[in-house]
């Protein structure tokens, strides 16, 4: 995800971070990934790193968790095997990518995709922009489990460890990487975008990585994927239901499959956040406070085509006007997270520990005020070229 309601500075936010800090220099030479070719007449030296993300991210912190309460999360192997692992469904029973998409092997396969380019025809070009940035957002999965083996007394320290935080972390990838496999799929035969163009994103995007500034800590780390998982449906929900409403029904039940996973990873991120509040309350509401401070940043912040320097904030502008994600979904979720985990309720904590119990009881309100004002004072939209859909123009 400064933030302004219906504009393209605000929808970043939303997307990226609910954050309202003032615009910062994007794409500088020494932070760009795109490399420069060299003329064939005069050769000039390129400052430019291939590879690095394509806007500066935060000061880096690193195991900011004290390092006995590693001890916790070892502690808790045993619970998650029983209330964590639960929440997996057997590869047998699991829905897979061809299971909603023309199956190639049939002699009705060229119907079928007729039949898919047809559907997908009467769809307009703001939603497919939602539509592929939810999909590379997908598709970044590997970032997404490097995330979680940064974190301490966690991570999956062989690539095949035993663990319930081992097993949870691959399976969990697994079956998330379904998703960007058939929305990928499914974009590749409407011919409606631009394939390369996509694949491009995505590959810049997963070289760029994340900053969601978890600093090795479970406490940070689990808070976030509570809140991006909760986010997550919410987004995939919507698709569902604007494909529903565009007249796609085999659209609306891909994403709303999708949704479904989403929910149910949503329930065992939240679960582990709430066995944390039972051990260690004042630890887990100072880390609720410190993340939501420093702003849930979106997965995909860092997405970059090669061309459009804005692009995350241009994508998350049409989806905040679309109503697929917003300032509001935003606010619900803290305010369902806060209610979740009974924040309200905690007692017997430390003074500081009660001024984060303040502090995020009373955030989601302040972020509606903000909204509020913000979209009283937003200004025309205009329209932007995506590559993604061949240059067409979309209003933001």
């Amino acid at each position: 995800m400064a933030i302004r309601i219906n504009t393209a500075t605000f929808q970043s936010d939303l997307y990226r971070s609910f954050a309202f800090p003032q615009p910062k220099p994007l794409r500088s030479p020494k932070f760009a990934m795109a490399s420069t070719i060299g003329s064939a007449t005069t050769k000039v030296e390129s400052t430019k790193k291939p590879f690095t993300p394509p806007r500066e991210v935060h000061q880096q912190v690193l195991h900011s968790m004290p390092p006995q309460k590693i001890e916790i999360f070892k502690s808790m192997e045993g619970w998650a095997e029983d209330n964590i692992l639960v929440h997996l469904k057997p590869v047998e029973k699991c829905w897979q990518a061809q299971d909603f998409l023309p199956d190639p092997a049939s002699d009705g396969f060229m119907e079928q995709v007729e039949e898919l380019r047809a559907r997908a025809k009467e769809i307009p070009d703001d939603y497919f922009v939602v539509l592929v940035g939810d999909m590379i957002t997908e598709e970044a999965l590997p970032t997404y489990q490097t995330m979680l083996n940064t974190l301490d007394g966690v991570r999956d320290e062989t690539g095949a460890s035993p663990t319930s935080w081992a097993i949870w972390t691959r399976a969990w990838t697994a079956e998330e990487n379904r998703h960007g496999d058939l929305l990928h799929q499914y974009l590749y035969l409407s011919g409606r975008v631009d394939m390369r163009q996509i694949q491009k994103t995505i590959q810049y995007l997963i070289g760029s990585g994340m900053d969601p500034r978890t600093e090795n800590s479970p406490y940070l780390g689990f808070i976030y994927t509570s809140f991006q998982e909760r986010a997550t449906f919410i987004s995939h929900g919507n698709t569902a239901r604007h494909a529903k409403e565009h007249g796609d029904v085999k659209l609306a039940q891909m994403c709303g499959i999708i949704a479904a996973d989403e929910k149910r990873h949503e329930t065992a991120y939240t679960k582990i956040v709430e066995k944390l509040f039972e051990i260690d309350p004042d630890g887990t509401v100072l880390a609720f406070a410190d993340m939501m401070r420093k702003k849930i940043s979106m997965p995909a912040h860092l997405m970059y085509d090669g061309r459009d320097d804005n692009l995350f904030e241009h994508f998350s502008a049409v989806a905040q006007r679309l109503g697929v994600y917003t300032a509001k979904d935003y606010a619900d979720i803290l305010e369902f997270l806060v209610g979740r985990w009974k924040v309200a309720d905690l007692t017997g904590l430390s003074g500081e520990g009660r001024k984060a119990q303040d502090y995020v009881c009373g955030l989601a309100p302040r972020i509606r005020r903000l909204e509020e004002r913000n979209s009283a004072k937003a200004k025309e939209s205009v329209n932007v070229p995506f590559s993604w859909i061949f240059d067409r123009e979309v209003k933001l």
